[in-house]
């Protein structure tokens, strides 16, 4: 957190149980549009399926820096 910065501006810290690695579950296709940087549209949605049907898990991958 940076210096000076309030406790309060940032909220309470996400609790451990909630934070997902992304190797308990396949990402939702949700997820995968928002790891693109797009805004979720129908047709990301149906890209994003397809992604996840052809490469499962890997393929979020190559959509991260």
């Amino acid at each position: 957190m940076p210096e000076g910065a309030d406790d309060d501006e940032w909220g309470e810290p996400t609790p451990d149980v909630v934070l997902h690695t992304g190797t308990e579950r396949l990402p939702d296709p949700e997820d995968v549009v928002l790891a693109s940087g797009h805004d979720i549209t129908p047709k990301r949605l149906e890209q994003a399926r397809h992604l996840l049907d052809e490469e499962g898990a890997a393929g979020v991958e190559k959509l991260l820096p």
